[in-house]
């Protein structure tokens, strides 16, 4: 039985070499498979990001575009708006002018005119009065 049994497989050493050669074979194959695979993620990571970079500029450019035409133009609007409420102001400012008058309601530009007049003419008049005083008096 000692024959039988150093004839069996695992005990014969040439084998058990030549497994042991293979699984290390195998081990570094992997290894291998493993440093490439990592290197070709850093390549392709890098590459991703030059794509986006790439990117990024293209569409910046085109965004920047968009957005001064957009500024552009709510510019005109709010110039057309302003232009166009200072006009409805003043025909509004008009038209109740209109009605107060119409209605005997002075505008306070007369009235305070009216009072300059007022007060230039009790000037006058003190000054009349305290005049002919002095006549009188004479």
């Amino acid at each position: 039985m000692s024959e039988e049994s150093d004839k069996k497989p695992e005990n014969d050493p040439q084998l058990a070499a030549k497994v042991k050669e293979s699984a290390r074979q195998i081990w570094l194959a992997g290894l291998g498979a493993y440093n490439k695979a990592e290197e070709d993620t850093g390549k392709f990571f890098e590459r991703l990001v030059q794509e986006g970079e790439q990117l990024e500029n293209k569409t910046r450019g085109v965004v920047e575009k968009q957005i001064k035409s957009v500024e552009t133009r709510v510019d005109d609007v709010r110039q057309k708006a302003t232009g166009t409420w200072d006009k409805l102001e003043h025909l509004f400012d008009e038209r109740v002018s209109g009605a107060l008058r119409r209605l005997g309601i002075h505008r306070r530009e007369e009235i305070e005119a009216l009072e300059h007049r007022i007060e230039a003419l009790e000037n006058e008049l003190k000054r009349l009065r305290g005049k002919r005083a002095a006549d009188e008096e004479e």
